[in-house]
């Protein structure tokens, strides 16, 4: 799909030396980016290297501090986002932006009819409109149902629908497969193929790096604020890509082929049963062990770790932690029994967002920072200094906002806390889901270094490279039950692959 480069075409969009800065800090510092009708444009970068900022600025939402852009060969006028719209510029952003009580047909209509400020609505003409675009793009949406009960696919698609109705010429695609099945992503990108060749120029935001390069034209990555790398996507690899977004060639992480598993299990599951979501699972866990979970969107993978958790408590079964055995009927429970929990969405489910980064990381062990009913400063900055600098998580300082801090960051700082806290068994729900190369080997490398101390690790994930990477066994759930396990040297790309897709 990756075709062939556009460069000898007149571009859609020229910004040329963007520079952007917030007080002392420089965001951007002389980028530039070329935009061609018909290609698909991979803007790739650690957390924090500037896309963000970049695409803020290509869209109207802020204003370049230095340098120029034009559109169609002549100098912009946008100021605000609605002016980049009227240029054909939009953005799909992670959250999509979606009105989950309104139609499909409504979410995808109701940008452009607003534009035309109009004092009344027409359902039927907004209807026919919304049509007409899913026919266009070839897809099977429902234009009736309501966007809450869609699928993260379909919304996906609602998105970019609408993007059209908006007449986008330049659609910036902000991590639209993060939270997708492979055969939901193989989909997306069929349909960005179709906007390619409908003539749109496609931005493409990713940090998996393999579906960018096979959708791909050209490619430009930033590190810290500065343009580092572009060219034809023909001349990278995932490999060269990561390179040029850290600065260092990655290290391959593999973990130890088995792990020993006579004694007592850290974790033992039993006869765990959800009704409508699993039934009778079984789990044995050991000291030392990182154990896949994985499956489907919809197998019960992550119903069994919230079960575990007693966040969504079991209907039977028990849970039991080294000597002691219970039903976990709240997080307390849980707690209480040695284990700890790092959720897939770190945003409404992990932190405090507006709360410093110091506060984040401290409350699961405030207790022991208290006594006679006041807080240890010293105690709470000694942990909180041991938290940054173990797992590197980047700051201007303890104090700042969570909501400061880039995506893997933020996973960080959830990370931090729960090693604070330092359970007996440690479970993540998609520990790397939405951060960038660098940051995924840091937070790995960093469980790898726990389990290596003796915590029992289990991650629910379908990343297949993560689970190859640190894994010495992996357990597949199919339809809420126990499937097929895959241990040690066995743990492979191509078996996981086929496994999930069987």
């Amino acid at each position: 799909m990756s075709g062939s480069s556009t460069a000898g075409t007149e571009p859609l969009l020229v910004a040329r030396d963007i520079r952007k800065q917030y007080g002392g800090v420089i965001a951007l510092d002389g980028v530039s980016l070329t935009l061609h009708a018909g290609e698909v444009h991979c803007l790739a970068g650690e957390n924090g290297s500037g896309k963000s900022t970049l695409i803020k600025i290509m869209s109207g939402v802020e204003v370049q501090s230095a340098g120029t852009i034009t559109v169609d060969g002549r100098p912009r006028a946008a100021q605000n986002p609605r002016d980049a719209m009227q240029e054909g510029i939009d953005v799909i952003f992670q959250d999509l932006a979606l009105f989950p009580n309104l139609t499909v047909a409504e979410n995808i209509a109701i940008t452009s009819v607003l534009a035309r400020r109009k004092r009344t609505v027409s359902l039927s003409a907004m209807r026919t409109r919304a049509a007409a675009i899913v026919s266009e793009l070839g897809i099977d949406l429902d234009i009736d149902a309501y966007v809450e009960d869609l699928t993260i696919a379909d919304r996906q698609l609602t998105a970019i629908c609408r993007s059209l109705a908006k007449r986008a010429r330049v659609i910036f695609m902000d991590e639209p497969t993060t939270a997708l099945t492979r055969r939901e992503v193989d989909n997306l990108l069929v349909v960005v193929e179709r906007l390619r060749a409908g003539g749109a120029a496609i931005v493409f935001v990713s940090h998996k790096l393999d579906e960018v390069l096979a959708v791909s034209q050209r490619v430009t990555v930033l590190r810290n604020g500065s343009l580092v790398a572009e060219g034809d996507a023909a001349d990278f690899t995932p490999e060269s890509i990561s390179r040029a977004m850290t600065g260092r060639d990655l290290a391959e992480l593999t973990p130890t082929d088995t792990v020993r598993s006579e004694g007592r299990p850290a974790l033992s599951v039993q006869a765990l049963t959800l009704g409508g979501a699993f039934e009778a699972i079984d789990l044995d866990v050991h000291p030392g062990e990182i154990l896949g979970l994985t499956g489907l969107l919809g197998s019960g993978r992550t119903e069994i770790a919230e079960a575990i958790m007693g966040l969504a408590p079991a209907d039977s079964g028990t849970v039991t932690v080294g000597a002691r055995t219970q039903a976990v009927r709240s997080i307390r429970d849980a707690l209480d029994l040695g284990l700890g929990y790092v959720p897939g969405d770190r945003l409404s489910q992990g932190l405090f967002i507006e709360r410093s980064i110091s506060d984040n990381m401290i409350v699961g062990t405030i207790a022991e920072q208290t006594k006679a009913g006041f807080i240890s400063r010293q105690k709470v900055d000694r942990e909180v200094s041991e938290g940054i600098a173990g797992l590197t998580i980047k700051a201007a300082s303890a104090q700042a906002p969570v909501s400061s801090l880039s995506g893997g960051n933020q996973q960080r700082v959830v990370l931090a806390r729960e090693l604070a806290r330092r359970p007996v068994v440690l479970l993540l729900n998609s520990p790397t889901v939405g951060v960038d190369v660098g940051s995924k080997e840091g937070i790995l490398e960093a469980l790898q270094a726990r389990a290596a101390e003796g915590m029992a690790i289990v991650i629910i994930s379908d990343d297949v490279s993560e689970l190859v990477s640190v894994c010495h066994r992996v357990v597949f759930i199919k339809r809420g039950r126990v499937g097929r396990s895959l241990t040690g040297s066995a743990i492979t790309v191509d078996d996981i692959t086929k496994e999930l897709a069987a």
